[in-house]
């Protein structure tokens, strides 16, 4: 006899999947729908059941989540809930893995590599191979290609041609790097954080016997934001679960955001043609949003013939509708909301209340100026303020050149973007150059040629043809005419060999050049900008984030978060 009312504790809908029967099960949980709740009751349930917790294994994605879920069943069925299994993916591999180590060839004491760690050594396997230069993968690229290779169950080879497409790369390399990169892991009887997952489903497929250890006591297997799966560790689920085959998971296929991290959104939607037999639930009443705010998210998810169909119910009472504002452009759009911001807070909505949203960073740049030029504190998720950012720094260095011949830092910054060019390096060529360098000077650029190493001397002779060509035209200097001429010349390329997020970074420079146009003169535009970047150190809270201030977030990083009052930006973008 249950002492849990769980009719009464649940909506029905959230009933119906807590109570669901042995078996695959899956449940598509909508924004909302408390998801959470139904997980928790789900392994109170079974504990009311009968079912011993030491053979419920309930893999999350982070490990607040997993404490967050025992914490909140133990307060319903108290310590009965104890040897439950519990964390991420990463955290129960590495538990089996340490009983098993000897069978994927590791001794039971291997270390763990954090981030700091593989780029550490990524960069002693290209040292070791004598590899490397501007033209080459950097660590931190080579480190997601490696990465994504091992999620999704592909090869090196075929992940560096997939990322470099139109690029020159040498694959022969990257894989040679990654071969020499797997043998010093080795030597140091150490496993990344994707080897917990691939040797943990190695495990499996090599040594029956243990999986089925594993198999037979793990009688109930519960996943959470399965949407966010990749292809290891929905195997590696889908093997663990298949004696008793009571699998039963949790998701949003409308959620899945991650697939530029090896997340696969068909692992959800193919989950019924996996489990033919599986019982489908939906949960749809959502309580935390407006019925108008409702309304519109519906009509944005309605008709998608590739995922779940589903349409959320509110329970919340009517409030006000989103209102929709059109602008002629951004300096409108920003200077609105700050004028409408400014109005929330006299009404008592607090700074951090109040947030604005955007696909892309480089979408708040006119929002970023009105908030500096009207003192307003604000605070961006990424923690990075746009024209702070490595990218934007680099492109608009020469920029910063023809505003200022002696910036030895922006030249430097510069050079140090061309192959065979360090800080060393630069510095020499910076005091032959006397310590001041004008790119408009064709006898300036005459003696930096004659200075530069070969490598660096291929890179820059496209520059130094188009401001032969910019400088000779008798017309204004436009600083957007410049940052496309460092892009197109060697930038594209580079970005693709520095950053793992190359892609992102370079549609920012694509809109820092339209941004521009609207400066009819370097000087115009690097005097904003510095007025920006010096306004926000102003502001900026010297032992961190200031505690009330407007948020600046894109969609992906608001994923979870909550404010009671939200500007989504350029939404016809």
């Amino acid at each position: 006899m249950t002492s849990i009312a769980f009719e009464k504790e649940l909506n029905e809908e959230q009933y119906r999947a807590v109570t669901a029967p042995d078996g695959p099960v899956l449940i598509i949980a909508a924004a909302g729908t408390g998801k959470t709740r139904t997980l928790t009751y789900r392994v109170a349930y079974l504990v009311e059941r009968g079912i011993d917790p030491r053979r419920i294994l309930l893999l999350t994605f982070t490990n607040k989540a997993a404490r967050e879920m025992l914490e909140r069943a133990q307060g319903l069925v108290g310590e009965r809930v104890g040897g439950l299994w519990g964390g991420t993916f990463h955290h129960m591999a590495n538990r089996m893995l340490r009983r098993h180590a000897e069978a994927v060839g590791y001794r039971a004491d291997y270390s763990i590599l954090d981030r700091d760690d593989s780029r550490r050594l990524i960069k002693a396997a290209m040292e070791e191979l004598q590899v490397g230069g501007k033209q080459f993968p950097k660590p931190d690229v080579l480190m997601g290609i490696f990465g994504l290779a091992s999620s999704r169950e592909t090869s090196v080879e075929k992940e560096a041609e997939d990322r470099f497409r139109g690029y020159e790369a040498d694959i022969l390399n990257i894989s040679r790097v990654h071969g020499v990169y797997e043998r010093k892991k080795r030597e140091l009887n150490a496993m990344d954080f994707d080897d917990l997952l691939v040797n943990g489903l190695k495990l499996f497929r090599d040594r029956r016997d243990v999986l089925d250890s594993y198999r037979e006591r793990f009688l109930h297997v519960l996943v959470d934001e399965y949407q966010d799966t990749n292809t290891i560790q929905s195997q590696w689920v889908d093997t663990v679960a298949s004696c008793h085959r009571n699998l039963l998971v949790v998701g949003d296929d409308f959620q899945s955001i991650y697939s530029w991290r090896g997340a696969d959104f068909r692992n959800i939607m193919s989950f019924p043609e996996r489990f033919p037999d599986a019982h489908v639930f939906k949960l749809e009443t959502n309580y935390r949003s407006v019925p108008e705010i409702l309304e519109v998210a519906n009509a944005c998810i309605a008709g998608n013939p590739e995922q779940f169909q589903k349409s959320l119910r509110p329970v919340r009472d009517a409030y006000r509708k989103p209102c929709l504002v059109k602008f002629r452009d951004g300096d409108e759009q920003a200077s609105f909301i700050v004028r409408k911001a400014r109005e929330l807070m006299r009404e008592g909505y607090p700074m951090k209340e109040i947030a604005v949203l955007y696909r892309s960073h480089f979408h708040a740049m006119e929002l970023q100026l009105q908030l500096a030029r009207e003192q307003v504190k604000y605070v961006i998720t990424s923690g990075v303020r746009f024209f702070e950012q490595a990218h934007i720094k680099d492109v608009t260095a020469l920029v910063r050149l023809f505003g200022n011949p002696r910036d030895g830092l922006a030249f430097t910054r510069l050079l140090e973007l061309m192959p065979k060019v360090g800080s060393k390096t630069a510095a020499r060529i910076w005091d032959l150059l006397d310590g001041s360098f004008h790119p408009a000077d064709a006898e300036a650029r005459s003696r930096l040629m004659k200075a530069l190493p070969k490598g660096a001397l291929a890179a820059w002779k496209p520059v130094d043809r188009e401001l032969d060509k910019l400088t000779g035209s008798g017309v204004e200097i436009h600083p957007g005419d410049l940052i496309a001429l460092i892009q197109n010349a060697f930038y594209d390329e580079y970005a693709v060999n520095t950053f793992d997020n190359a892609e992102r970074r370079l549609e920012d420079v694509e809109e820092l050049i339209n941004f521009s146009v609207r400066y009819e003169s370097v000087e115009a535009f690097l005097n904003e900008v510095s007025l920006l970047t010096n306004m926000d150190a102003e502001a900026d809270d010297p032992h961190g984030e200031p505690e009330d201030a407007i948020r600046l977030s894109t969609i992906h990083q608001a994923k979870g978060l909550e404010w009671a009052a939200v500007f989504v930006m350029w939404l016809s973008d």
